[in-house]
């Protein structure tokens, strides 16, 4: 099992930069970002940075959408990364959550997410793309590869990472609604005539190392919200059933009351009080190494190949060593 790491592209961004060094040198495999422009830097000009001062880490948004970045400038900014970095790049897309709302935009629909991921994907590696109806390429492009690594929770988007997906990534760390999950893609890879056992499977979840649990909830409460805020769009077109989804992923929301952007993603979001801490403890890593081994050990059994760190609390540089020192070494064979 791989280990990545994910982070907020808060100032000062070479701060991040340093982080990076940080975790290629303990043994992370990816370093991902959130892509949300109006509440963080920007993630391609840090990307850069990243690449340039590390030699093997593979970087990526969690996750862009095709909405706020015109699909050909994507590809774009992927393949000079590429070019310059040698296939250094990954890309996690979906329908996209505070970049698009913070816009008071809605996010995008199943069909643009489709089309988007192959279109991005053929530009970025030197084919000729379908572009809503028009054909793009890059001429310059030579030798490129860009993994398309499709985020949902729903029935449609878990059927696109299936379909035309390189990898699919699940965000909270519960391992029964990660067995669902990676059953639906395999299910909708194989009937669309792909080897379910080529997609790549992440989990990302925040990871907290250390014995104070209650205050670890605290510090990851805001993930449950954040993820409350797609299970709620899946609510609102399948009703309280979700459509087949577990009920363990839409019941808690029923207590949301709102949200606000402001403390999208940030310890201490006032507008998180609704989660409970059974939710908390299922889709997040907490307490002493031994617990992060288990679950890990879970994950991996069920099919996981990538555990992203979503490192955004107040014990970062522990954490990362703590992973590091103790839990890449021990996962590395999972």
């Amino acid at each position: 099992m791989d280990i990545g790491v994910v982070f907020q592209l808060d100032p000062p961004a070479p701060a991040v930069v340093d982080l990076a060094v940080k975790a290629e040198r303990a043994g992370f495999s990816h370093v991902w970002s959130f892509d949300s422009h109006l509440l963080w830097q920007e993630p391609f000009v840090i990307y850069s940075q990243i690449l340039d001062r590390t030699e093997r880490i593979v970087v990526g948004p969690m996750v862009t959408n095709p909405k706020t970045r015109d699909w050909s400038v994507t590809a774009s900014h992927f393949a000079t990364l590429n070019e310059m970095y040698g296939n250094r790049t990954v890309c996690g897309i979906g329908r996209g959550d505070s970049a698009v709302r913070t816009l008071g935009l809605k996010p995008t629909t199943i069909a643009e997410l489709r089309a988007s991921t192959v279109a991005i994907r053929d530009m970025a590696e030197g084919r000729v793309a379908d572009v809503r109806g028009q054909e793009i390429h890059f001429p310059w492009v030579q030798g490129g590869s860009l993994p398309m690594w499709v985020a949902g929770y729903g029935p449609r988007a878990l059927a696109v990472a299936g379909e035309v997906g390189d990898g699919f990534i699940l965000q909270l760390a519960d391992p029964d609604i990660t067995a669902w999950t990676i059953r639906a893609v395999k299910e909708a890879a194989a009937q669309a005539g792909r080897d379910p056992e080529a997609i790549t499977f992440c989990v990302a979840a925040p990871a907290y190392v250390g014995d104070d649990v209650a205050h670890q909830r605290e510090q990851t409460r805001w993930f449950g919200g954040m993820v409350g805020n797609h299970v709620a769009d899946i609510v609102e077109r399948y009703g309280t059933d979700g459509g087949g989804v577990p009920q363990a992923l839409t019941d808690y929301i029923k207590g949301r009351k709102g949200y606000d952007y402001a403390e999208h993603g940030r310890a201490g979001n006032s507008h998180t009080d609704f989660v409970p801490d059974e939710i908390v403890d299922r889709f997040c890593l907490l307490g002493p190494v031994e617990a992060h081994l288990e679950r890990l050990k879970e994950l991996a059994d069920l099919g996981v190949h990538q555990f992203a760190v979503y490192l955004q609390h107040d014990d970062k540089e522990n954490t990362l060593a703590a992973y590091g020192e103790q839990i890449i070494p021990a996962v590395k064979h999972l």
